[in-house]
């Protein structure tokens, strides 16, 4: 068994469990966070979209308006996790870049398979779209884990529908293909915080009915053939990330058809490394990675140190 090779600033690694999330540890998480999900944003508020999504929204102290805007899918394998989990990006964005950011709360499965927390996500797109203080051209979208796999397929869905382009796809270790499930070059004893049986668990209950024939590509944008006309897109995911061989084929893939992509590799940096480790430098790094790509594609020269 090859010995775990970890970044050297992110020293948490060798004591973090493999595995997190499973079947007999979901309620525990979801009682967990339910009460942070239901607070008011510090700075911010929840509004909402239609009669089953709400974003918790961060709106700038001051700017010209209209002006750009971020939409946020917070993580937590399809299964877990809220959209407060985007507070403090989001509420940075609004601070240092000076544009609206808001965090989307799709509905989860194993109780709501593909494609309802998709739909979710196009409804909040759409609200933000229409909202009187964003510009619908300069709009960009993020996710972290499966909500990068989330932000993903719905830059497919709304190229598809052709209503909204977005500028951005800017995906943390995303999480985009279920193939990943049965086979993985990356050995276990590398993973932290997400498992291969994680991810069977994960995918099996965002896929539903769909996980035994033929997956749709909008479930699962690693399966589609067809990236041409994307917007342009940020990689980023460590070297130890179950996710790591899928995010950087689809960022060759990307490339291959035409839409300019940054690929951000952190070596011997493990699954959602820069949240437990916030305070590394390696954490700051990426974080900042993060930022000037997304100030670059909306156009803010007016970033603001964090």
């Amino acid at each position: 068994m090859p010995s775990p090779t970890f970044h050297p600033d992110l020293r948490l690694a060798r004591l973090l469990p493999r595995s997190v999330v499973h079947p007999r540890t979901i309620g525990t998480i979801r009682r967990l966070t339910d009460r942070a999900g239901r607070a008011r944003p510090a700075g911010g508020a929840i509004e909402r979209v239609d009669e089953t999504v709400t974003v918790r929204v961060f709106r700038p102290a001051t700017s010209p308006r209209p002006g750009p805007a971020l939409l946020f899918v917070h993580g937590g394998g399809y299964v877990i996790g809220n959209a407060a989990m985007g507070d403090r990006f989001c509420r940075s964005v609004a601070r240092r870049l000076g544009v609206v950011a808001a965090s989307v709360e799709y509905r989860l499965a194993p109780e709501h398979p593909f494609p309802a927390p998709l739909d979710d996500c196009y409804a909040a797109l759409r609200w933000l779209a229409t909202h009187p203080d964003v510009d619908a051209d300069r709009i960009a979208i993020a996710g972290e884990s499966a909500g990068g796999g989330l932000a993903a397929a719905l830059a497919l869905l709304a190229r598809d529908h052709g209503e909204i382009r977005p500028v951005l796809q800017l995906l943390s270790y995303p999480m985009l293909d279920d193939r990943t499930c049965a086979e993985s070059p990356l050995h276990p004893s590398r993973m932290r915080m997400w498992s291969r049986g994680s991810n069977r668990f994960g995918w099996s209950s965002y896929l539903g009915p769909a996980a035994g024939g033929a997956v749709p590509p909008l479930a699962a944008p690693g399966r589609c053939d067809d990236l041409a006309d994307l917007p342009s897109a940020w990689i980023g995911v460590g070297t130890n990330d179950l996710f790591h061989a899928e995010d950087v084929a689809y960022a060759e893939r990307l490339r291959a058809a035409g839409v300019p992509c940054e690929l951000y590799e952190v070596d011997g940096a493990y699954h959602g490394f820069d949240l437990v480790e916030a305070g590394t430098g390696v954490g700051r790094a990426y974080r900042e990675a993060r930022f000037t790509a997304l100030s670059a594609a909306l156009g803010e020269g007016r970033q603001v140190a964090s």
